[in-house]
């Protein structure tokens, strides 16, 4: 019984969640209105180096894996005990963060190095 009321549960309370989101973010926008405050929902933000960041992080993502997958061959081999596939996903969940948020900081790196080389306006 339990099995069954666990994930109709978690359904439900994801699904109030996101509806309980909206229904508050709308509210507050509408409260802004009324008030005669631009709520900012027809500006749109230009975020030029979007795609540059987001290929940079799954290219780190990927190559983490990929890092991660060579570590644990050499370590484990390919017969593992149930401890060291515990292991092995510790240090695939380690090299994922590594490697993403060095993808990250290269992101940065070449968008602060962009800006800088700007010409004055």
């Amino acid at each position: 019984m339990q099995a069954i009321l666990v994930p109709i549960t978690f359904f439900l309370g994801t699904f109030a969640m996101i509806f309980g989101i909206r229904y508050l973010s709308n509210k507050e926008k509408m409260a802004m209105i009324e008030r005669g405050i631009d709520p900012g929902i027809s500006k749109s933000i230009p975020r030029p180096y979007l795609s540059l960041k987001f290929g940079l992080l799954m290219v780190g993502l990927g190559l983490g894996l990929l890092v991660a997958l060579l570590t644990v061959r050499s370590i484990f081999g390919s017969e593992m005990t149930h401890n060291e596939e515990s292991q092995a996903a510790a240090i695939y969940f380690g090299f994922l963060g590594v490697f993403g948020g060095l993808g990250l900081i290269t992101s940065f790196i070449i968008e602060k190095k962009a800006i800088d080389h700007q010409p004055l306006k």
